[in-house]
């Protein structure tokens, strides 16, 4: 349930980010050119910074995400088991998979660095990790 929350909070910063970004060209958009920044009220250079900084804190945040869900056993159906790549920028981030057997599930993390991991992925793990690169 702490993965829902962190992917949860990650998709809000990103959605208010864009937000932000189309609330500025669209007001950019009905304001007449012009000449330099001495025409710009000081309340739109705060906001400038503010979306500078919000862009240079969001860079490293993990942005990028994929979820491949699979039966990992032929006797426990329903495609229980999933790989949830969880990714940034640059392709650093972690790799979360759980799989179900019948009796029991098992879950691992894995580290990714430049979209790719020390150890050895699985095919599903792959795939997820494929289907989060932008």
């Amino acid at each position: 349930m702490e993965i829902l929350g962190v992917v949860a909070l990650v998709v809000a910063l990103a959605a208010l980010v864009v937000g932000l970004l189309a609330l500025r060209a669209l007001r950019a958009g009905r304001r007449e050119p012009t000449d330099g920044v001495d025409d710009v009220p000081a309340d739109v250079l705060g906001l400038r910074q503010e979306v500078a900084a919000l862009r240079a804190e969001a860079s490293g945040s993990l942005r990028h995400l994929a979820v491949v869900r699979y039966d990992a056993f032929g006797d426990a159906g329903g495609r229980l088991s999933w790989s949830l790549a969880l990714v940034d920028e640059t392709g650093d981030g972690l790799l979360l998979t759980s799989i179900q057997a019948r009796s029991e599930a098992r879950t691992y993390v894995k580290s990714l660095h430049g979209w790719a991991s020390d150890q050895e992925l699985s095919s599903e793990e792959s795939e997820a990790i494929a289907h989060a690169r932008p």
